[in-house]
């Protein structure tokens, strides 16, 4: 079962709507008890926050009507309210709970490397909410002491999804993104800070000076203080056009290809391209190092690199907007693959790498078609059929294609600790990867 507390409170099984509760009270005791699942609440605890400490001589009896009419609603449905000690629980993992799933959404988003992959998480979980938490059977007290918690995170995912937004260049969505928290929460240096970041990157220092001053007044009228450190010395920055103020420079290695950063061919064999859209193998993993930072640059990459043709690709990127589930699941997919193979090719030994590689391979061969190209030539490709996985399972033939040609033995890694891109070195005598630049780093180093 379904339930939706951010928001109106609904309830739903198998995509339909249940009534449950007959009085707004009863719906609210069960909201109550669903924001903390998995644990008991107290049966004065319930009273007090229903009749808002002031409840009447019959309170508990009610609690305990109330309690009897949700039981005989939820049975049906399999979502048993247990009597604790002297309350009432409804355990965690027997149905879905948005304000659960948001909760968990942030600290996915939170613990992020990638911006793009931050940022995808932070959307999914504020299009959780359609409108204040229980809209309709809780008012603005009851409201401010059930959701407190949630309504702080929802602000700061705000906050942080707007920062990673200015970190891949977004700002034009940043300021449109954030002009009704604002308007809510005028005070609010976080936000302002960030709004008035992406005025200015948008070439409106004039609004972005005018917010702070706006932000400065509200804060000395209502509040008594002075704008914090963060904020005066962003103004500051402004004011002066200090140049880190700037759009955030592209990638570095990178090329524009439509709308998507690619990173440069480097290998001269499309499964290596595959493992070199990361890089930093060796080390620490760099935020923006990524480029598999959604669905449309896995299916763009497949397309510049002629393993699937542009009108799959135009096709695949529609598709993945409507069903943006699935498309996760491929994103995630290709990424295993990506390491699964990087260690197989890096590692001959590593049997664990090879199996796994070895099966996306298989799977590949039964979504294959022998077509004719237009140069007249057959050639093995990757069926329409395979959806969404297209990229992957054709990214999975050209993977059995090299492990099965002898120049697989030489394959190289960059030895540079911030790259490991791989290449191939049939000549013996390269060393570091085509970027050069890794080279010249160790060389400047004294090597």
């Amino acid at each position: 079962m379904e339930f939706q507390l951010l928001g109106p409170f609904a309830a739903r099984h198998e995509g339909r709507q249940v009534l449950v509760g007959s009085r707004r009270q009863e719906r609210c005791l069960l909201a109550v008890l669903l924001l903390h699942a998995g644990r008991a609440v107290a049966t004065e605890r319930l009273i007090d926050l229903l009749w808002d400490g002031d409840p009447p001589a019959s309170a508990r009896a009610t609690v305990h009507t109330y309690v009897g009419r949700l039981r005989a609603a939820l049975r049906p449905y399999g979502v048993p309210v247990e009597t604790r000690y002297d309350g009432y629980a409804v355990e965690r993992d027997q149905h879905l709970i948005d304000a659960q799933e948001f909760t968990a959404l942030v600290g996915q988003a939170a613990a992020a490397a990638d911006p793009a992959e931050r940022i995808r998480l932070y959307d999914d979980a504020l299009g959780l909410w359609r409108g204040e938490l229980l809209a309709d059977v809780a008012d603005e007290r009851l409201r401010t002491r059930l959701g407190g918690r949630l309504a702080e995170l929802r602000l700061s995912a705000v906050e942080q999804r707007a920062e990673a937004q200015l970190a891949m260049g977004l700002h034009d969505r940043v300021a449109a993104d954030l002009t009704p928290p604002l308007e809510e929460h005028p005070a609010r240096e976080r936000l302002v800070g960030a709004r008035m970041t992406a005025l200015y990157r948008m070439g409106r220092q004039a609004d972005a000076l005018q917010l702070y001053d706006r932000t400065r007044d509200l804060l000395a009228d209502e509040l008594g203080i002075e704008p914090g450190r963060a904020l005066r010395t962003l103004h500051e920055r402004i004011l002066s056009a200090d140049p880190r103020l700037d759009r955030p420079p592209v990638p570095v290695y990178a090329v524009r290809v439509g709308d998507q950063w690619l990173p440069w061919s480097t290998s001269g064999h499309p499964a290596l391209e595959f493992c070199n859209t990361y890089a930093g193998w060796g080390g620490e993993r760099l935020p923006g190092s990524d480029w598999l930072r959604g669905y449309a640059t896995l299916a763009v990459w497949a397309g510049h690199l002629d393993l699937i043709e542009d009108r799959q690709v135009t096709r695949l990127r529609e598709q993945a907007l409507r069903q943006p589930a699935e498309a996760a699941a491929v994103l995630a997919e290709a990424r295993r693959l990506r390491t699964d193979l990087y260690s197989c090719l890096t590692d001959p030994q590593d049997g664990r790498a090879f199996k796994a590689v070895a099966a996306a391979v298989e799977d590949a061969a039964r979504l294959s078609v022998f077509t004719r190209g237009e140069d007249g030539l057959g050639r093995w490709q990757p069926s329409p059929s395979a959806g969404l996985r297209l990229p992957v399972c054709a990214v999975a033939r050209s993977a059995g294609e090299l492990l099965a040609d002898p120049r697989r033995f030489t394959v190289r890694g960059c030895p540079s600790r911030d790259c490991g891109w791989l290449f191939l070195d049939e000549s013996g005598r390269r060393r570091w990867c085509s970027l050069a630049t890794c080279g010249a780093k160790r060389s400047a180093g004294g090597r």
